[in-house]
């Protein structure tokens, strides 16, 4: 268990307040379907299924699959296989064009390293050579260590591609043989076969987007720029093609029970899967402080997660409003929630396949579900 980690218990009271809340939008006809997930003690202790969701069934969780990328490097970091101080063109031949070859492994991990808008479409991300020639390509938007905005799938090619070029293992096998089997989870996925895709529940684009009015009116901000994360291009990592590559910053296949699962694991650390001087790291040191200019706060970023911290901005970072500042996770574009709170012990996962247009909406069913989350552990 994580330093300091006090176990608590379920509270049932809590636990039905939360589901109840879950269950609104799939009973008012919005969402088709979801999946709801507690951990505790090593172990899922609540695992509910709603609506169109089976136990069985499994969703594309979008940018929740960063962590486990990450996860992945930390491997490597301790077996010395990856140094983060090192330049990425040590790793990735070709990869130092246009300026790029200043940038190290860490400022990749922490979304500083200056390309959030470089593209990796369907025609190149198919193959490591195809990958590592369309990295010659890609430019800097700013100096690397500047400044910092989220790369919402640009940087997670760069670390699968150096997780493969270090280990000399595909990415996606890496991942299946060092941390999902020997975790118990073999069908939390990053590339799955054509033959193995008919559990993947078929994303659906729900609800009316709102207003750039609304939009700043709620959060007094601007018009929010999605730049690849549009509705469209959620609802494409679906394609079949797509779920075979495995799409490391957001085409992980999970149930919501196989996230908290990993989560608990990131907070028990079974057989020291990981280093755990590492691992302790990993789930608690925020690396900077720089503003992060697509979310405008400051991310509280860590080697592959987000800190909620205690400057009352947790909300914003995917945590509702009840958690501990230890808290950590990685939430999903598609309205997927994932974290752990070493204070109690718990790991909550909540996934659904209905992609909601109308971000306000969004934004706020996450933090109810995961301030009513928190609350369940006492």
């Amino acid at each position: 268990m994580a330093a300091g980690t006090v176990q608590a218990v379920l509270n049932p009271t809590a636990v039905e307040a939360l589901l109840e809340r879950a269950r609104r939008e799939v009973d008012e006809g919005l969402l088709p379907g979801f999946q709801l997930a507690l951990g505790m003690g090593g172990e899922i202790e609540v695992f509910e299924c709603y609506g169109d969701a089976k136990p069985d069934t499994r969703y594309v969780v979008f940018s929740c699959t960063k962590p486990i990328v990450a996860s992945a490097i930390w491997l490597l970091l301790a077996e010395g296989l990856v140094d983060l101080d090192e330049k990425v063109t040590a790793y990735l031949p070709g990869f130092g064009t246009n300026g790029k070859d200043v940038v190290t492994v860490e400022q990749v991990m922490v979304h500083t390293s200056g390309f959030p808008h470089a593209p990796m479409g369907p025609r190149h991300w198919t193959t490591y050579e195809s990958r590592l020639e369309r990295y010659g390509e890609w430019r800097l938007n700013w100096e690397p260590g500047t400044a910092s905005a989220y790369h919402p799938s640009s940087a997670h090619w760069v670390l699968a591609d150096i997780v493969q070029t270090a280990s000399g293992i595909d990415y996606r096998d890496f991942i299946r043989e060092r941390i999902c089997d020997p975790l118990g989870s073999p069908r939390m996925q990053l590339g799955v076969p054509r033959d193995q895709q008919g559990d993947v529940a078929p994303l659906m684009s729900v609800g009316e987007a709102m207003s750039n009015k609304e939009w700043k009116e709620a959060t007094g901000n601007d018009a929010l720029d999605l730049g690849e994360v549009t509705q469209d291009n959620l609802v494409a990592l679906h394609d079949p093609r797509a779920l075979e590559v495995g799409h490391p910053g957001g085409g992980l296949v999970s149930s919501a029970a196989d996230l908290a699962r990993f989560y608990q694991a990131l907070l028990h650390n079974p057989g020291e899967l990981w280093e755990p001087a590492l691992l302790a790291d990993a789930t608690s040191r925020v690396r900077h402080t720089l503003k992060d200019e697509t979310l405008m706060i400051v991310a509280n970023r860590t080697l592959g997660l987000m800190v909620a911290g205690d400057d009352g901005l947790a909300a914003w970072r995917g945590m509702g409003r009840t958690a501990s500042p230890r808290t950590f996770g990685h939430n999903g574009a598609g309205g997927e929630i994932v974290w752990a709170d070493p204070d109690t012990g718990l790991s909550f996962c909540y996934a659904t396949n209905g992609l909601d247009a109308n971000l306000l909406r969004h934004g706020r069913r996450g933090v109810a579900l995961s301030s009513r989350a928190a609350v369940t552990a006492q």
